[in-house]
C-alpha cells in the first residue's frame, strides 16, 4: 500500500515533468483497465447523427479534464459552440438549460469519450435499467464490482513496476481502501433501501421489477461503483419523495466528479457546488454555488451586462451622429476620422452583446366549465389487486374531488398512488364500496407512459392529423382541420418553427411531454390527473405548467416528486400510506419530516451494523479459544 500511496517529492524541472507525462502516456493501456463495469458504450441514434469536436487542454494523467472548443451539432444545428467543459474532481455539477438545448447528448458524448476525456477515468453514465434477469436486486448491485479487489491489485503492481510516482496509484488506493468484500452486502443494501425496496424487494428477480424499480436498481450500481465520472440525467424521475430526499443527502457529499441533469430546484440547491449554464447560444457559463446562487448571480451579471450594452450603444449613437453631422467639410474630417477610430477599436475589442432572457412560452388547458358537486365521490371503498382484504392497498375510503380541488398525493412508492388514480379513471374497480361520478365528467391524464402513445416517427404536425381525419372542434368552437390550423395548435404549447416538421424520434423528453399536454386539451376536460408530469420538462416549462395549473378551472390531482411544483399549485396534500391521511402542514414541513425519518433510519442502520461487528469480534474470540 505504501508503494502505490508514495507522494512526489523534490522539484523537477521542465525535462522531469516531460519525462513524468511520458511515462504516464506509456501507461495508457493499463490504465484503461481502469474503466468502470459499465460494458461497452454502444452509440445511440443521437450520437450517431451527432458532430461532436473537443481538444483536451488539460494533462492526460490529471484528473481535472479541461476540453476547448467543444462543438455539437445535429441534423444542421448547432448545440454547442467553440464553448469550453471543465470537469473539476471534486466538485458537482448541475447541468441545466431549456429542453432540446442539447443536455442529454452532452452526456451521452462524454460517455461514449466522443470528447477526450483521458482513458484512465473511469465513467458511469445512468441512461437505462438494470439488466432483467434472475439475479435478485441486491446481488445485481453487487455483482457490478465483485471482481474489482484482484484487478486493481494487479493494476496497482503493473503500474508500480513501471512508474512508482504515477496518480494512478493513489486513485487505485482509495478505490481498493473501500473493497472489503465483508461489507458488499451491508453497503448495496444501504444503498437500496434508500432508493425504497424492502427487504422483501432486494432479494425479487430484476426480470420480475418493472422499468422504474430496474432503474432504480441501475442507481445503486452506479453509486455502489462510486466512479470517478458520474453522470446522471434526471436521476429522481423514477423515485418518490422519501428516496428522492435520500439521494439528495448521499450525492451531496459525493467525493469524486458528479454532472447531473435535473429540473428539480430543490435537489439541485442540496446536491451542487457549481451549475453549468446551457445557454441558447451554444455557450457553457459556470456558476459557482448551487441553483439559487446560480439565479441571483446570473440576475446580478445581466442586469451589469445590459447597463454595460446599453451605454456602448448609446455612445455609439453618438459617435456615429457626429460624423454624419460632418458631411463633407474638409475642417470636420478630421474630427470625423477620430471618432471612426474609436467605434474601430470599441469594435474590434468586442461589443458587448445584448443579454437575452431565456423564452418563456405560456399554455392553458381549456376552460370547459364547472361541474356541480358531487363530480368523482368515493363511498367506503376498499381495493387490493389480490382481491384479498388482508392485501388492502385501501380501505373506507371517503372523501369526494370537485373541480374546486387541488391535491397532491404523496409517500413512498407502491404505497397506491398511482391505483388511486387508477380507480378514478375507473380503471380498475374497488373490491367494496362505489366510485361515483358525474355522468358528465372528462378526465385528462398525464403518466409516465404517456410518450409511448406518440407515434415517433412522425412530426407532430402528422401525428395530431393522424388522431384527428376528420378534424376536431376546439374549445373555441372552432373547427380544427387543415395543416396551418394544427400548426397554431401545437404551437401554443411551445413546439415551433421547424420542430412541427420534425420527427418526434429527435425531440427530447421535454418537447414530448408538451405533445402529450396539447393532446390533454383535445380532451377539454374538467380534470387533470397528473403522474409525474415534470420528467423532463426544464424549469421555465414547470413554471408554464404551475401557471396553466392555476389557471385551469377545474379539478387537478397531482402525483409529483418536485417539491416546487407542489408548493406552487397544491391546496391539500394528502399522504398515501397505509390509506389517505391529510397532512396538516406545507409541502416543506412534509419535506422536514423526511429528512429526520431518513436521519433516524440511518442512525439505527449504523447501530445494528457497529454492533453485528461486536458480535462478530467475540465469535472470532470464542472460537481462538476453543482452538486454544
Amino acid at each position: 500500500m505504501e508503494a502505490r500511496r508514495k507522494e512526489k517529492s523534490g522539484k523537477d524541472g521542465v525535462g522531469g515533468e516531460a519525462s513524468k507525462n511520458d511515462k504516464t502516456l506509456h501507461n495508457t493501456a493499463m490504465a484503461d483497465k481502469l474503466r468502470n463495469t459499465d460494458t461497452i458504450v454502444k452509440k445511440n441514434k443521437v450520437l450517431e447523427a451527432a458532430s461532436i469536436t473537443g481538444v483536451l487542454a488539460s494533462q492526460p494523467h490529471q484528473k481535472d479534464v479541461k476540453i476547448e472548443q467543444f462543438n455539437l451539432s445535429l441534423y444542421g444545428h448547432e448545440f454547442v459552440q467553440d464553448t469550453k467543459l471543465e470537469l473539476t474532481y471534486g466538485r458537482r455539477y448541475g447541468l441545466i438549460g431549456l429542453n432540446g438545448s442539447g443536455k442529454s447528448t452532452i452526456l451521452a458524448a462524454i460517455r461514449a469519450r466522443e470528447v477526450p476525456v483521458p482513458e484512465w477515468i473511469d465513467i458511469w453514465h445512468l441512461s437505462e435499467e438494470a439488466d432483467p434477469t434472475d439475479v435478485s436486486a441486491l446481488n445485481a448491485v453487487i455483482a457490478v464490482v465483485a471482481d474489482e479487489q484482484a484487478r486493481l491489485e494487479q493494476l496497482s503492481l503493473e503500474i508500480c513496476s513501471v512508474d512508482p510516482d504515477s496518480e494512478l496509484l493513489i486513485i487505485i488506493g482509495d478505490k481498493l481502501d473501500k473493497m472489503d468484500p465483508e461489507t458488499f452486502e451491508a453497503r448495496a443494501g444501504e444503498l437500496l433501501s434508500g432508493l425504497g425496496f424492502d427487504e422483501q424487494m432486494m432479494h425479487k428477480a430484476t426480470k420480475d421489477m418493472s422499468g422504474g424499480w430496474r432503474m432504480r436498481v441501475a442507481l445503486a450500481q452506479a453509486l455502489f461503483v462510486e466512479p470517478l465520472m458520474l453522470l446522471l440525467d434526471e436521476p429522481t424521475n423514477h423515485l418518490d419523495l422519501g428516496a428522492c430526499v435520500w439521494l439528495e443527502n448521499y450525492l451531496s457529499t459525493y467525493p469524486h466528479c458528479l454532472v447531473l441533469i435535473s429540473h428539480s430546484q430543490d435537489f439541485l440547491n442540496g446536491v451542487c457546488t457549481e451549475i453549468m449554464h446551457l445557454t441558447i447560444n451554444g455557450e457553457m457559463v459556470y456558476y459557482g454555488g448551487n441553483y439559487s446562487n446560480f439565479v441571483a448571480t446570473r440576475q446580478e451579471n445581466e442586469t451589469n451586462l445590459m447597463k454595460k450594452y446599453e451605454k456602448e450603444q448609446t455612445d455609439m449613437k453618438h459617435l456615429l451622429d457626429f460624423i454624419r453631422s460632418c458631411g463633407t467639410y474638409s475642417n470636420m474630417r478630421k474630427q470625423a476620422d477620430s471618432k471612426q477610430k474609436i467605434i474601430d477599436k470599441m469594435v474590434a475589442a468586442g461589443l458587448t452583446r445584448k443579454p437575452m432572457a431565456d423564452p418563456r412560452y405560456s399554455f392553458r388547458f381549456p376552460d370547459t366549465g364547472k361541474l356541480p358537486p358531487p363530480v368523482l365521490a368515493f363511498q367506503k371503498v376498499a381495493f387490493s389487486y389480490s382481491g384479498d382484504r388482508v392485501d388492502y392497498l385501501y380501505k373506507d375510503l371517503d372523501f369526494g374531488v370537485d373541480c374546486d380541488s387541488r391535491v397532491a398525493l404523496v409517500g413512498p412508492n407502491g404505497a397506491g398512488k398511482s391505483t388511486l388514480l387508477k380507480l378514478m379513471l375507473n380503471k380498475i374497480t374497488p373490491c367494496e364500496g362505489t366510485v361515483q361520478r358525474n355522468s358528465h365528467l372528462r378526465i385528462a391524464q398525464y403518466n409516465q407512459h404517456s410518450h409511448d402513445q406518440l407515434d415517433l416517427d412522425k412530426t407532430p404536425i402528422d401525428f395530431m392529423i393522424s388522431q384527428y381525419p376528420d378534424g376536431m372542434t376546439d374549445h373555441t368552437g372552432h373547427h380544427v382541420m387543415d395543416f396551418e390550423k394544427w400548426r397554431r395548435v401545437v404551437g401554443q404549447f411551445g413546439i415551433t418553427g421547424n420542430k412541427q416538421l420534425m420527427k418526434m424520434e429527435t425531440m427530447s423528453g421535454g418537447m414530448k411531454s408538451r405533445m402529450i399536454f396539447c393532446i390533454m386539451s383535445m380532451v377539454n376536460p374538467h380534470m387533470l390527473l397528473l403522474d409525474e408530469p415534470t420528467n423532463h420538462l426544464d424549469m421555465e416549462c414547470i413554471d408554464s405548467l404551475a401557471d396553466a395549473i392555476n389557471a385551469f378551472e377545474g379539478g387537478v390531482v397531482l402525483v409529483s416528486h418536485d417539491f416546487r411544483l407542489i408548493d406552487q399549485v397544491a391546496k391539500e396534500i394528502w399522504v398515501c400510506e397505509h390509506g389517505i391521511k391529510i397532512w396538516p402542514g406545507t409541502i416543506q414541513t412534509y419535506k422536514t419530516s423526511l429528512v429526520a425519518e431518513n436521519k433516524k433510519r440511518q442512525a439505527k442502520a449504523e447501530k445494528e451494523s457497529r454492533g453485528g461487528k461486536v458480535v462478530q469480534a467475540k465469535t472470532v474470540t470464542q472460537k481462538k479459544g476453543v482452538v486454544q
